[in-house]
C-alpha cells in the first residue's frame, strides 16, 4: 500500500495514508522529501517550502494561506493553516458543460407503487405528532402496535417525537408544517397516524388541509383533545392502517425513480479521497440512468461554491445558487457568529484544516453531473439530476431535510463513525478501513479499500449493488440497530 497521495498534480501537500515517521524518505518524481516530523494518517505533508501567507493547494485549489513558513516534509495543519474565506460575496457565472451521458441499460429495484403514483422503498407504519405535546402518546402508540403485531410483516413501525408546532412564529412555524407535512406524505411510509393535541399552533385541521389530497385511507388524523380515549382510539385507527399495509408487496421500479441524499459527518483527511469520490460517481451512475441525487449541508459548501455554480444548467439555477450561499451566510451574521467556525474539533484529528478543505472534500459527493434543481428548506424535489439543498451541516437536521425533500435514502460517508439515522435508511460509507473493523454495526461499506489498490470500478459495483439491495428491502445497519429519527431546523424565537 502508497504511504501517501497527491491529489492533483497541482497540490503543494499531500496526505499520508498511513502514519509517517519523522525521517521516511516520500518520492515525488525525481525528488526524494524527507519527513521532518511525526504525521498522522490523513494529514497533509508539505511537498515544498511554502512561504508564509502563501496558498496551500489540495485538490487542485487553495485551501488557504501559511500563517507560518513550513518546510517541505513537515505537517501541515491548523497550527500553520488558516481559512482565506471571507462573508458575503459577488459570483460570476462562468458555465461549463457537466451533463451525464444515459446509460445504455437501464437497471429496477423492488419498491412499492403508492396511490398516487410514487415509489417507496419501505412499507412502515409511520405515528407522527402535529406538536410535541403528544409525543408520549405517540411513542406509546407505537410500542402498543408492535408488541400486539410483533412487526413481522411490515417493515417497522415507529413513532416521530419532536419538540415543534406550537409556540413558534412566522418562518420557524412553517418550516415546522413543511417538513411534517413531507414526512406525512413520504412514500416510505404505507400507513401514517397524525396525531394532535386540538389547541396547538399547528391546528390539525389546517394541517389537513395543507396536505393537499392524499389517500385518506393511509393518512388518518387523530386528535386527543377530541377523544375519551385517545390511546384506545389510535389503537383502533393502527390497526386498520395495519390491515392495509400488510397486502402492499414489492414490484419492479425502473431506478430512474430512486433519489438518495448526500450527506457527510464526522469526515477525516481521507473524505475527500475514498468515501466522497465514490459517493459522487454513484451519483453520476444514478443521474444517467434517469434518477435524482441532493446534495445539502450549505455551509460546508463554502470554499467550493464557485465549482458548484458553475455546473449550474441555467443562468437562473446560478443565481439561485448564489442566494443558497449568500443567505445562509447572512444567516450567521444576523445571529452574530462567525461565518467559518468550522471544521469541528473531530475534523481537524482527523487531518481537515480549514473550511475549503472541508468543503473541497464534501462536494465530491456531488460528482461530475451539472446541477438540475436548487431547493428551499423543506421543498420538494421535483428536476431529475442533481440537486442542492438548503440545510445546514448539523448531521440530523440535513438527513430529516433531504428525506423531506423525497429521498428514500441517505447515503452518509464517515471518517470517525456515527450511529444515527433518520426516517429514511441512512447507509454510513466509511472513508477508512479502521473505522468499518473497529464499527460493523454503523458501518454499511467500508470504501477505505481504494486505497488499499481495490479497483475503483468494482468498489463503484459493488456499492451501486448495495443500495439497489437496500432499496429492494435489506436493511442498513442505522435500521437494524433501530436508530430513527427526526430534528426540524430552527432559526428563530420560541414564545
Amino acid at each position: 500500500m502508497k504511504k501517501y497521495i497527491q491529489i492533483h498534480p497541482k497540490d503543494n501537500v499531500a496526505v499520508a495514508l498511513a502514519a509517517l515517521q519523522k525521517g521516511e524518505q516520500l518520492k515525488l518524481g525525481n525528488t526524494c522529501i524527507e519527513i521532518k516530523e511525526a504525521i498522522p494518517a490523513g494529514h497533509k505533508i508539505a511537498l515544498s517550502d511554502i512561504a508564509t501567507g502563501a496558498e496551500v493547494i489540495k485538490y487542485g485549489y487553495p485551501i488557504g494561506h501559511t500563517i507560518q513558513s513550513v518546510k517541505a516534509g513537515e505537517w501541515v495543519n491548523e497550527q500553520n493553516l488558516k481559512t482565506s474565506l471571507c462573508g458575503v460575496q459577488n459570483y460570476q457565472y462562468h458555465p461549463l458543460n457537466h451533463s451525464i451521458e444515459k446509460a445504455q441499460h437501464l437497471q429496477t429495484f423492488k419498491g412499492f407503487r403508492r396511490s398516487n403514483g410514487t415509489c417507496g422503498i419501505r412499507n412502515e407504519i409511520w405515528i407522527i405528532p402535529t406538536v410535541g405535546c403528544v409525543n408520549g402518546v405517540a411513542n406509546r402508540l407505537a410500542e402498543r402496535l408492535k408488541k400486539e403485531t410483533g412487526e413481522t410483516k411490515i417493515d417497522a413501525i415507529r413513532a416521530y417525537p419532536h419538540n415543534y408546532g406550537c409556540s413558534q412564529l412566522g418562518e420557524d412555524h412553517e418550516q415546522t408544517r413543511k417538513i411534517l407535512r413531507n414526512m406525512v406524505l413520504h412514500p416510505n411510509a404505507g400507513g401514517v397516524l397524525v396525531i394532535g393535541l386540538g389547541c396547538e399552533n399547528n391546528q390539525p385541521n389546517a394541517f389537513r388541509d395543507f396536505l393537499g389530497t392524499f389517500d385518506q385511507t393511509r393518512i388518518r388524523f387523530l386528535v386527543c383533545q377530541e377523544v375519551e380515549d385517545e390511546e384506545e382510539t389510535g389503537m383502533s385507527i393502527l390497526r386498520e392502517l395495519y390491515a392495509l399495509a400488510i397486502k402492499d408487496v414489492r414490484v419492479d421500479i425502473p431506478l430512474s425513480e430512486l433519489r438518495v441524499g448526500l450527506k457527510c459527518g464526522g469526515s477525516d483527511g481521507l473524505s475527500g479521497i475514498t468515501a466522497n469520490p465514490l459517493v459522487g460517481s454513484f451519483s453520476d451512475y444514478l443521474i444517467s440512468q434517469g434518477g435524482t441525487t441532493v446534495l445539502t449541508e450549505v455551509p460546508e459548501m463554502f470554499g467550493a461554491e464557485t465549482i458548484l455554480m458553475n455546473r449550474c444548467s441555467n443562468e437562473t439555477l446560478f443565481h439561485q445558487t448564489v442566494s443558497l450561499i449568500n443567505d445562509f451566510k447572512n444567516y450567521f451574521i444576523r445571529n452574530e457568529q462567525p461565518i467559518y467556525e468550522n471544521p469541528s474539533p473531530g475534523n481537524k484529528a482527523g487531518g481537515i484544516s480549514t473550511l475549503e478543505e472541508k468543503s473541497l472534500g464534501c462536494t465530491q459527493k456531488s460528482g461530475q453531473a451539472e446541477v438540475c434543481g436548487v431547493l428551499a428548506y423543506g421543498d420538494l424535489v421535483k428536476a431529475h439530476g442533481l440537486n442542492l439543498l438548503s440545510a445546514p451541516g448539523n448531521d440530523l437536521v440535513a438527513s430529516t431535510a433531504l428525506a423531506a425533500a423525497g429521498c428514500q435514502l441517505v447515503l452518509f460517508t464517515t471518517g470517525r463513525g456515527t450511529p444515527f439515522g433518520t426516517f429514511v435508511p441512512t447507509l454510513k460509507i466509511s472513508s477508512n478501513t479502521q473505522l468499518a473493523t473497529q464499527k460493523p454495526k454503523w458501518i454499511d461499506f467500508n470504501s477505505g479499500t481504494l486505497v488499499e489498490g481495490d479497483n475503483p470500478e468494482t468498489v463503484l459495483k459493488q456499492l451501486i449493488d448495495l443500495i439497489i439491495s437496500i432499496a429492494s428491502g435489506k436493511y442498513s445497519c442505522n435500521e437494524i440497530n433501530g436508530y430513527s429519527d427526526i430534528a426540524i431546523f430552527k432559526t428563530g424565537v420560541t414564545l
